[in-house]
Parts: structure tokens; sequence; C-alpha cells
């Protein structure tokens, strides 16, 4: 039996590139092709076409609504179409390509399953390509459809075509692009839009309609948490009394068990209802209103979740920032931050640098102006309860909000929570001198005692080059000490597990043990994926300056993925394994190590004596 209108998936999806790159006339086209345009509509765009001198019919025109956007023939407002083929529901966001929209690019494609990057094939792969390929990436869209169009205009050229693939696929591979796909066009003509193309035979692949069509939707969606941010508290009479919010995430069904945060009280499911009547399941993307067995606290700004599976709750957070506002964000200022129907202050505690989206590459910066991205810390005035954006995009997401106007003021993503800004320690533990001073030790032994920091990706190589690193160093008489991540897994750190709060505390522990090794003589060697910039740093600040040297095993993605040594990868691939770095989890890679190994580029006895020659020049050890 043929699937029902209403039962049919939905695909949300974006457009973008740079100015006159045709992102309106591929989306009209589409509408065109796909049979989804009214009669009155057409007429209309004729009428527009001919007023404006087109000689053809302006397809573009379907999506360029406003008037300026008519006469400058440019995009500069978000547009939404909704359309629909016999296999798939759609809506599409036509993006604005300028430099000075690239707030409304994010706004247009921050829920989008899917987005199209159009590139000019005479122009080839531009700085605003590559910001908004970022911006994908950022934002952490599962699929990227490479849209090459105006073909025509270079003679269908299968060798221009590859050129523009083998560009974005270079920068694909520092970016966190799941699913990348290319496709040859011409909008214009409608070649491999909805039809197969007859001048480009070389094109084997789908056309861009049979993408849409068939690509996997909900892989964004964070199906297992649950997590229903309350909006308001129903009571139309005494005898029902519910909390009403959309789902962010997870389903839930009646008689589960469900908790309410901030008060943490428990009460079971009585029923979900919504208008058309009560629901057996409720799932992420439903509004609906929950009632309780128990009269619990639970009003706007709670959060219902499974009493075993709580996102943190957060007063200091790092945080991705698409800056909207003309007044620039600073260190220091306050701003309302609004997060799942719960609004606290904000202040910018710092800015970790600001992202020069053409280069791909991180600067430091003192303020963020307009439509930049960057990096910061945030410290609240009351906790939220947020995941990271790379788990639950809903809960993972908030706006900042000026005070002083009521503007937006950015966009944010919460990267991972920070610890508080002081840690107490418990009465009664008092700090006792060590017995015998670390710089006797040092003297007798004839070498500096120092920590090497090795971080990278898993399959990187970094306990390959600590252990042949601890072998050289043994056999030159100088004492080392090996700890690497996976035996403290076993032991110190066996209690913990892979969220961001437990990475923290692992590398926490790492570091403190290796402080201890430090301070009696040793040469410590801590082998540990440590993904997270700012754990490294305090980790680095539990030494003297001078005596932490971060080694970047530098690897690809896709090499270290191919080595798998351990066969993790295939079973983070296939969902056995949660938070995985590099794939489902992020990794920050060293801006200014110490020492950069390349591990793909040369072999292990090379970067061993790379590293062997720093340690000699930086005074830490005797030439061999």
């Amino acid at each position: 039996m043929s699937t029902g209108f209403f039962e049919m998936d939905l695909l949300r999806l974006s457009t973008a590139g740079s100015v006159d790159d045709g992102k309106s006339t591929l989306i009209g086209r589409l509408l065109y092709d796909s049979k989804a345009i009214f009669e009155d509509q057409l007429e209309a765009v004729d009428r527009a076409s001919e007023r404006l001198g087109e000689a053809e019919r302006n397809l573009a025109l379907l999506t360029d609504g406003l008037r300026a956007e008519r006469e400058q023939k440019i995009t500069i407002d978000v547009a939404y179409r909704f359309f629909a083929t016999p296999r798939r529901k759609f809506i599409m966001a036509d993006t604005p390509g300028h430099l000075q929209y690239t707030r409304n690019m994010v706004t247009g494609a921050s829920t989008a399953d899917l987005t199209i990057i159009l590139i000019d094939a005479q122009k080839g792969l531009l700085d605003q390509s590559r910001r908004h390929a970022v911006i994908a990436s950022l934002l952490q869209i599962p699929h990227v459809v490479v849209a090459v169009n105006k073909m025509d205009l270079v003679e269908w050229s299968q060798e221009v075509f590859d050129a523009i693939c083998r560009d974005f696929r270079a920068l694909a591979q520092r970016l966190q692009v799941r699913s990348l796909s290319f496709v040859p066009m011409s909008a214009l003509k409608g070649d491999n839009v909805v039809h197969r193309s007859e001048s480009m035979p070389w094109h084997t692949g789908p056309t861009l309609l049979h993408l849409l069509e068939n690509v996997q939707v909900g892989s964004r969606r964070n199906a297992v948490d649950f997590r229903l941010p309350v909006q308001c508290v129903l009571r139309p009479h005494s005898g029902f009394r519910a909390c009403a919010g959309r789902i962010a995430s997870g389903s839930i069904r009646p008689g589960e068990e469900v908790m309410a945060l901030p008060g943490g009280q428990v009460s079971r499911v009585r029923s979900i209802t919504v208008f058309e009547g009560e629901l057996p399941q409720a799932r992420a993307g439903q509004s609906v209103a929950i009632e309780l067995e128990d009269d619990i606290d639970a009003g706007r700004g709670a959060m219902l979740v499974r009493p075993g599976n709580q996102p943190p709750a957060v007063t200091r957070i790092q945080a991705a920032l698409c800056w909207m506002s003309g007044a620039p964000l600073t260190v220091g200022r306050s701003m309302l931050l609004m997060h799942c129907g719960q609004t606290v202050t904000a202040q910018v505690e710092s800015l970790d640098y600001r992202l020069d989206i053409s280069r791909v590459r991180r600067e430091s910066a003192e303020s963020l102006s307009l439509n930049e991205i960057g990096r910061c810390a945030l410290t609240l005035s009351a906790p939220i309860f947020a995941d990271p954006y790379a788990l639950n995009t809903e809960t993972g997401s908030f706006i900042l909000i000026d005070p002083a106007t009521n503007d937006t003021a950015a966009a944010g993503m919460v990267l991972r929570p920070l610890a508080p800004a002081a840690l107490s320690r418990p009465l009664g533990a008092v700090w006792q001198p060590l017995n015998i001073p670390r710089e006797e030790r040092e003297a007798d032994q004839g070498h500096a005692a120092a920590c090497l920091w090795l971080t990278g990706l898993s399959g990187a190589g970094k306990t390959t080059l600590a252990r042949a690193l601890e072998r050289r160093l043994y056999e030159q008489g100088i004492s080392a000490m090996l700890l690497d991540g996976d035996h403290l897994r076993h032991g110190l750190c066996a209690d913990l597990g892979f969220t961001d709060a437990d990475r923290r505390e692992n590398i926490r522990r790492i570091a403190q043990a290796a402080r201890i090794a430090f301070d009696h003589g040793h040469i410590v060697l801590c082998a540990a994926i440590s993904p997270f910039a700012a754990d490294r740093a305090a980790a680095r600040e539990a030494f003297p300056a001078g005596r932490f040297i971060e080694i970047h095993v530098d690897v690809s993605l896709a090499a270290a993925e191919a080595r798998d040594p351990k066969g993790l990868y295939a079973k983070a691939r296939s969902g056995q394994i949660m938070n995985f770095t590099g794939l489902t989890s992020p990794y920050e890679a060293p801006e200014n190590p110490e020492i950069r190994v390349d591990s793909e580029a040369g072999s292990v006895e090379q970067s061993v004596e790379a590293v062997l020659a720093a340690l000699v020049a930086g005074g830490l050890i005797p030439e061999a």
C-alpha cells in the first residue's frame, strides 16, 4: 500500500552560495519541474519578468519576494518554500549569499537536515562558498550537497567539474562534514535538477531531486535523550493539569517515569494529549501536553527528563557564537540568554578566538563584529540544563538578547560545560611539602623533570609514539614514566564515562597523577585524546613554565578511521559507541603546540628523533 501524504517524512533543506550563483533560480527550477507551482503563481512571475525586462520567464522570482530583491536581483532575507513529491515533503530555505547577510544564512540553515551549496562553474570555489561550508560544519548539518551550477557556460566540461570537486573535498577534510555529494547542473536550463542531463552523459550519479528524495532523514535528531522544555501549564478545569511544550528530543509513553528539573521531583506520565486526542507515544518535534500522576512543580522554564538521563546543570559554558548585532561583542558584556523557555543573565567571561572563515583558521580577537563567528566562555546567573550541541541541537542551542534594545544579538551553540571558576578543597586537607625536593632528584639524575602531553584523534598513534619515546629515554638512562589513557581507564578513571564532564574529570586526574610523578623527577609521557583545549590548558597550569610540552600527534580523520586499530570507529559508526571524538564529539586541535608530528607523513622513528631533539634544545635532557 502506498504511503499517505500526511505519513510521508519531511526533509528540511537550505541553499547557500556566493552572489549570483543561481540559488533562487535553482529553487524556482526545482519547484517548476516538480510541478509544485500553481498557475496564478506562474502568471505573477511572468508579469514580474516582463516588468523587469526579462526576455524569458525568471524562475528566481518565485523566491525573491522582496521588491529590493527583485530590483537588485539578489537574495536579502530568508525565503521559505514548501513543496512535496510522491516520495517526500520538503521545507526549503533560500538563504542570502552576501557576506553582510551571513546571520540570515545561519538562521535559515539552523534547522536543516541538508544544505545545498551552489558553486558557479565559471568562478570555482570562492571565499563565500568556503564560508558557507564552514557554517554548515559548525551547525553540524548532516548532509551537504555541492551543486556545481552554470555548467552550460563552461561547455559542460567534466574537467571543470572534477577540479571543483577536488577543491571542495580538500576543504571538507578540514571540517566535520558527515555526508558529501556532488551534482553538475544548469539551474537555468534544468539539467540534472529534476531530469537527467543529456548534455553531461559523463555524470552517472543521481539528479538533485533524486538525492533529496532518498537521503536519510532524522539523523540530526536525538532519539535517545528525552527532553521536554515546559512552555506553560494547562489547567482547563480542576480535573486536568498538564505540562505543555514541544519535545526537544527522545520519546515518551504513558506510564514512564519522568523527573522535573530543577526541582528533581519524580512522577509518572498519566496521559499524553494533542489537539486530536491522546497519544500512545510522543516523539521529538511534537507539541504535547503531558499529564502527570502527581502535582509537582514544573512551570515555564522547567524541563521534563528521565530520572536516569539528565542534562548537566551548568553555570559556565564554552559556546560558539554567530554575532548578529551592530554593537560588537566584548569581554565583560552582560546579556540575556534564552534557552528552552528559560531566561538568565550571561556575562562574557573570555573570547577564545574569532574564526577566519575564508582561510578556515582561528585568530585571536578582542571583540566580535556583525556576522562574525567565534568561541567564548559565558558565566550564567543561574543554572541551565543544556546538552552539548553535538549531542542535542535543541537543548544545545540558545540566543543572546541585548537587554537595552531587546534585539537578538547572537545565536549560540553550547560546545561543552565548564567547571565552576573555583574548586573548594575539603577542610582538613593540608598540603605537605615533598620529602625529597624535585630539584634534588633532578641534580642527581642529570636531567630535568617534564610532562610530555601527547594529544590527537583515536588512531593517530599517540600511544605508539609514547611507548617508543619511553623506551629511548630509558635506554639513555633517563627516568621516564608512561601514563596511557586506556590504562588509566581500567583503574584510576574506571568510574568515568565519555560525557564532556567525564572527559574533563579524566584529564584532570591524569594531570594530577602526572604532577605527582613530575615532582619525583620523572619525564612523564601522557598519551590521551584530551579533545578539549580548555582541559589541556588546565593540565598545563599544573606544571611550572617550560615543563609542560604539548605534542600534537596530527592525523586526518580519514586516515585515523582507516587505521582503526581497536575497531572503535566501526563501532561508533554503527551506533555502539556514543560521544566518539571526531565523529559525534568534537576534537579541538592545538593551535600552538610545542611540538607537532605528522603521523601520516613521517615514521615513528622520525617522530621520536624530533621530540628528543626538542627536549635537548630546551635543556631538559642531555645529548645522547
